[in-house]
């Protein structure tokens, strides 16, 4: 849903608890179970978290058609709450929320400011909203339920 014409935001219930779902923003060996669009995936060798203000957040999804790297930097972290990030390259910062609704369900909301015009495409935004179907499906193997 976009707030503005550089603004995108984001919202999806997760059947997961906060925990398991901040675990999975943050670390790599989660991050590579789902991180990028379909078609695409993310080789834990090519994920960096540094999880503090200032610290790296590097990830490289490879596919068929390439591969494209991202290298941001944290500028908040609040576990298990709010992650922030600023990828210089593309001019795009994220502030990821995530709420505990109190019945075993997260609510991620991931508010992107300053995204350029590529990456509010359909197309762009329908690979978005896939890495978010991937990583779903990821916290319920990982709940052993059927994805």
């Amino acid at each position: 849903m976009s707030e503005s014409v550089s603004e995108l935001v984001h919202r999806r219930v997760f059947r997961a608890p906060r925990e398991l779902v901040w675990r999975c923003l943050t670390e790599p060996a989660e991050l590579a179970q789902f991180w990028g669009p379909a078609g695409m995936s993310t080789p834990l060798d090519g994920i960096v978290v540094e999880l503090r203000p200032g610290g790296r957040f590097e990830t490289l999804m490879v596919g068929e058609h390439g591969s494209h790297r991202m290298v941001a930097t944290f500028t908040q972290v609040q576990a298990p709450s709010l992650l922030v990030w600023v990828d210089p390259a593309s001019g795009v910062e994220t502030t990821s929320t995530l709420e505990d609704l109190g019945d075993g369900t997260t609510e991620v909301v991931i508010h992107q400011r300053h995204v350029p015009e590529w990456m509010r495409t359909p197309e762009a935004q329908a690979g978005f909203l896939s890495s978010l179907d991937k990583l779903d499906a990821h916290l319920a193997r990982l709940q052993g339920e059927p994805a």
